[in-house]
């Protein structure tokens, strides 16, 4: 089979397009004919950490194919179905969440691949209305979306939710996400265009990232701050948050080290919640809630599986807005 390995080098130079091993199904695993996959900014931070010493890997966490093998005691999924990939693997419960989450992907091989295999139990049926690509971009991005709005963040119809830095594939699917559930939305952003489209798709306000905030929302303050940034912004928050709001923290873009005003979190009573992924249960529902409302990722390029290179180029500059698609359907069947 053809496949993107990352070997013998750190950063994008490591990516090589090329024939990959030969997949067969263990017990309680099935093989996925691969469709389309999605890229996120974890395998940007995967292949930066790894070394020309390390064993070679396929990446890609997001993707959606067709059931192609089924290994033993595999009961949940059957030849020919069309599926959907739950990307963290062995977290069933949303209340046990595990120290470290395992994510396809890394350490085990991911969906930058024609084939993929899988536990069983992480397949889910792919949502009817959605295109090959949409669903391929789908998995980690609205999870991560939807477990920091819902299961974290609590958000209630009415509230207003802000969300720094609009335009990656977490955001977009929040922005989607809390709009369905009858929120208001302010975003945040450097890139005018990026504004203008959140305004286009529903936000009530679009702010620059380098603005006074505080100003530009007025008597408008915040009740939930989606935060993937971290220290380039998580001071701001403390100046648009309501009394009693959440700040729900998933991603640390501009750094991992934040100082907090402390008086600014215990007087107004200000909840800090860190969170990561989703179980398999939130994947079920969010994929429930994302058919419910008919929501269809925003997509904003879509790439061949041997171009994947110019796709993480593309991210790493910091010029997408949504989701970045790999499509198989450029490839040509091989059953090996």
């Amino acid at each position: 089979m053809k496949a993107v390995l990352h070997k013998n080098a750190s950063g994008l130079e490591g990516l090589n397009y090329e024939e990959g091993a030969n997949l067969l199904p263990g017990v309680g695993e099935v093989k996925i004919r691969m469709k389309a996959a999605g890229i996120n900014h974890r395998d940007l931070f995967l292949m930066a950490a790894r070394t020309a010493a390390d064993a070679p890997l396929i990446l890609g966490s997001d993707g959606a194919g067709i059931v192609e093998a089924v290994g033993a005691n595999a009961k949940i999924a059957k030849l020919g179905d069309e599926v959907i990939i739950h990307p963290c693997l062995e977290w069933e419960k949303t209340a046990e969440v595990p120290a470290v989450p395992s994510i396809l992907g890394g350490p085990t091989n991911g969906t930058f691949a024609q084939y993929v295999i899988v536990p069983a139990a992480n397949v889910f049926p792919k949502p009817a209305y959605l295109s090959w690509e949409e669903a391929g971009v789908l998995p980690l991005s609205a999870l991560t979306a939807y477990r920091a709005l819902f299961t974290k963040g609590q958000l209630q119809p009415g509230e207003h939710v802000l969300i720094p830095g609009i335009g990656g594939g977490v955001a977009t699917f929040a922005m989607l996400m809390a709009l369905a559930a009858g929120a208001t939305v302010s975003v945040t952003s450097r890139s005018k265009a990026k504004q203008q489209a959140a305004i286009a798709q529903g936000a009530s306000s679009a702010l620059d990232s380098h603005s006074d905030w505080r100003r530009s929302l007025g008597p408008h303050a915040v009740d939930l701050i989606l935060d993937s940034i971290g220290p380039a912004t998580f001071g701001q928050y403390f100046e648009v948050i309501k009394p009693n709001g959440r700040i729900v923290t998933f991603g640390a873009s501009s750094g991992d080290e934040i100082t907090i005003p402390i008086r600014a979190l215990f007087f107004p009573q200000v909840s800090v919640i860190g969170t990561s992924m989703g179980s398999r249960e939130e994947f079920a529902a969010m994929l429930t809630f994302m058919e419910q409302h008919q929501l269809h990722p925003v997509i904003d390029h879509v790439y061949g599986l041997p171009q994947i290179k110019e796709a993480f180029e593309r991210m790493k500059d910091g010029e997408q807005y949504g989701n970045i698609g790999i499509s198989m359907s450029q490839e040509p069947h091989d059953p090996s």
